[in-house]
């Protein structure tokens, strides 16, 4: 055996049988591994092998991971990776433009697009559209229009996507002519382009102008009839959001969560719970989960309608819960006079580690109100502002008013709001006055340092008695 080993040199010359080369990390590689990344950290670590590799310059894989980082919210760290390419391709600048409009930087996106053009790449027809949403976003329609007429001198003024983008910018910012002119100079209109045209109507207040471009339309999908379902209910014409709800079913159309939702909110200024239970029973039989769109409207209406019970059972189905579902169903709780289970309900969400804002806190101290518990009222305010670290609202001081009021508030007691926002507040100032609070001129000046002559002018105008409240948990 040894003797075969020494006879044949040249066939082992210069190899290890114990060495191991592991295959090259590529392009290929890199992608699998950017479309498996579930967090920031993942990501960090791809990129790091990707820099060994040699792939940091990809841009297929920098746009991957743009993508990625937009999906966690880290645009700043997206913005580095685009830095690092030395000629960014039109569709890369096109994705950083979108994704940060996406996440609320839509004015970087505007300054990102100033610089593609600075540096002299060319935008295509995408690059537009993307831009002209960032105007929307930031209500820059100056900007705007200069986009639109760069559009233009490029050559792309008859694309259906930049034209209904357009639309959006114009209506949106309160341009109804130039609106109205980018839909009638279109050569081509889709269903979106129609029903752009028809909610920028709704937004500008014009409903009659609305319904007749909804009746021109050759094609009306289920977006086209809730966007007009949607109009009649925001302009108090329930009755005719479901004249045309009848007439969509007529027409075979299905309804989806967003037309339920809405003629939910039609249910609700109608006072009809028959109504709301007939759209409840529709949702259910056709398959319709109860999401927290659809589940938060459903405990609204319920609520506003009279019927806690039933409020409360749909709370109890709903899988998922966002903060809104746990403020509508506290609220209501609340202002109907179920102190005890609406602040019961508020242990369970802290529990749940859901975190309250603003809103959860009007719900909770209107139950106080209702329980004419003052002590409790004060505690909570108190974990609102210092716990939470929430600004109060002139009707978190107007309910503890209520309940300063009927019970008798003695002068010392003055000093217990004193250091609070409320001597900055006008608001609250004629809430103290309608509450009959303050029974002299000196108290009210340690309270709110001013006269209490032009305090007497505001107490006219704001009514801060809690049962004229109208509260709003939809």
């Amino acid at each position: 055996m040894i003797a075969c080993v020494s006879s044949t040199p040249d066939a082992l010359q210069g190899t290890n049988p114990f060495s191991y080369s592991p295959p090259r990390f590529g392009s290929e590689d890199a992608l699998v591994l950017l479309r498996r990344c579930a967090n920031f950290g993942q990501l960090k670590q791809v990129h790091a092998k990707m820099i060994r590799s040699g792939l940091s310059s990809d841009q297929l894989l920098v746009r991957k991971m743009i993508q990625v980082c937009s999906s966690q919210g880290k645009m700043d760290y997206a913005a580095s990776l685009f830095r690092q390419l030395e000629r960014p391709q039109t569709f890369t600048w096109n994705l950083m433009i979108r994704e940060h409009t996406m996440n609320g930087g839509s004015r970087r996106a505007i300054l990102l697009y100033n610089l593609m053009l600075c540096k002299g790449f060319a935008p295509d027809k995408f690059t537009f559209p993307f831009v002209v949403k960032a105007c929307v976003d930031s209500s820059v329609i100056d900007k705007g229009r200069e986009v639109h007429g760069m559009a233009v001198k490029a050559g792309f003024w008859r694309d259906v996507f930049l034209q209904n983008t357009l639309m959006d910018l114009y209506f949106k910012c309160g341009d109804r002519e130039c609106g109205c002119r980018v839909f009638e100079n279109m050569p081509v209109r889709s269903v979106v382009s129609w029903t752009t045209m028809i909610s920028g109507l709704i937004a500008c207040g014009d409903l009659g102008a609305a319904r007749g471009t909804f009746e021109q339309m050759p094609d009306k999908n289920v977006v086209s009839w809730t966007a007009m379902i949607n109009g009649y209910v925001k302009n108090g014409h329930p009755q005719e959001a479901f004249y045309l709800f009848r007439r969509m079913q007529l027409d075979k159309v299905e309804p989806n969560e967003f037309t339920l939702v809405n003629l939910l909110k039609a249910c609700t200024e109608l006072g009809s719970l028959k109504l709301g239970r007939w759209i409840h029973d529709h949702a259910l039989k056709n398959g319709f989960n109860l999401g927290v769109f659809l589940g938060t409207a459903l405990i609204d209406m319920y609520s506003k309608c009279g019927s806690l019970v039933d409020a409360r059972w749909v709370f109890d189905e709903m899988q998922i819960k966002s903060l809104v579902t746990w403020n509508a169903m506290i609220t209501s709780l609340g202002v109907h006079g179920c102190g005890e289970e609406a602040l019961a309900l508020f242990g369970q969400m802290e529990k749940a580690n859901v975190v309250p804002d603003a809103i959860t806190f009007v719900g909770v101290l209107c139950a106080c109100v209702h329980m004419n518990d003052l002590e409790k009222a004060y505690e909570l305010f108190v974990n609102m502002r210092d716990l939470y670290g929430i600004t109060p609202l002139p009707e978190h001081y107007a309910c503890l008013l209520e309940l300063y009021n009927r019970t008798t508030v003695q002068d010392e007691d003055f000093d217990l709001l004193s250091n609070t926002q409320m001597k900055q507040n006008d608001k609250i100032l004629a809430a103290f006055l309608e509450a009959d609070i303050a029974p002299d001129v000196s108290s009210a000046n340690r309270i709110f340092h001013s006269s209490f002559e032009e305090a007497s002018k505001m107490g006219s105008i704001y009514q801060c008695q809690l049962p004229r409240f109208k509260w709003d948990v939809g």
